[in-house]
């Protein structure tokens, strides 16, 4: 059994800020127990506004909040996934970048977000992250973690099966979903779509959320949630902001695909035929 932290945030403007309250996170994970933390999609700052965003932008190797983390998680010992952080990347645009920390503070992996979410909302919202963000181009597993092996996902991924199929295929025993997903959306699909991953690839979910009314104007949903391979939830955190915790038992998995062995079965689909 492994006991794992979700950080539920409503990450702000500052990242210094962010920052202090992602350190203080780790505290209160390690002294509960947990081996691991994990925190939401865009955990050191969370901005709409590109012009202000981009005065306190760095490349990974220079972002305060990721050296804060480092350092905390080496304090603590504990290891972290810290869902996503904005960095500055070659191109000139940026990266909705993962990063897995060991407890001796190594950067042991990152995952760059896939698929970018461009799309206008019927409540009036628009967004258009490819005219900000790099994409990612490969899936990412990341092996002997305190929750074995780690499959690294980032907010509308979720929406791409294919996706976490790769990485159930590739014997993954968890993936990760950090999210900041809106209000209207999180109703709707949050719940179902995370359990449906989860059922489809016979493993645990486990994604840390965004939740509340932030600095930039935006409202996310919250509900981080932790689900097992049956697609029980083991962990919903709801609204408001804090630490909540969970335990996994990785023998989970063996049980329940020995129930219904869907990843077995798998057979390449043929071509569509149109009649």
């Amino acid at each position: 059994m492994t006991r794992v932290a979700l950080f539920q945030s409503r990450t702000g403007i500052d990242p210094g800020a962010n920052a202090r309250a992602l350190v203080d996170a780790v505290e209160q994970a390690a002294r509960g127990g947990a081996e691991m933390l994990f925190t939401a999609e865009m955990s050191g700052l969370l901005d709409r506004d590109a012009a202000r965003a981009a005065k306190v932008l760095r490349p990974p190797e220079e972002d305060a909040v990721l050296a804060a983390l480092r350092e905390a998680a080496a304090k603590h010992r504990i290891w972290m996934h810290v869902g996503s952080l904005a960095v500055l990347v070659d191109d000139g645009k940026i990266a909705n970048r993962g990063f897995v920390i060991d407890r001796e503070g190594q950067v042991r992996a990152t995952y760059d977000k896939i698929h970018l979410f461009d799309v206008d909302l019927p409540t009036g919202e628009s967004w258009r992250e490819s005219n900000v963000y790099s994409a990612g181009e490969g899936a990412t597993l990341v092996n002997e973690t305190p929750v074995g092996k780690l499959g690294l996902t980032i907010c509308y991924d979720l929406r791409f099966p294919g996706l976490f199929a790769r990485l159930a295929e590739s014997d993954a025993d968890v993936i990760a979903v950090p999210a900041a997903f809106t209000v209207p959306t999180g109703k709707a699909h949050w719940h179902v779509l995370l359990r449906a991953r989860a059922i489809e690839a016979g493993l645990f979910v486990v994604a840390a959320a965004q939740s509340g009314h932030h600095e930039d104007g935006r409202n996310t949903f919250g509900h981080s949630l932790v689900v097992d391979p049956w697609g029980e939830v083991l962990l919903d955190m709801g609204e408001g902001n804090g630490v909540g915790f969970a335990d996994i038992d990785l023998r989970r998995i063996s049980d329940v695909r020995s129930r219904i062995p869907a990843l077995n079965h798998r057979r390449p689909i043929p071509d569509v035929v149109t009649l």
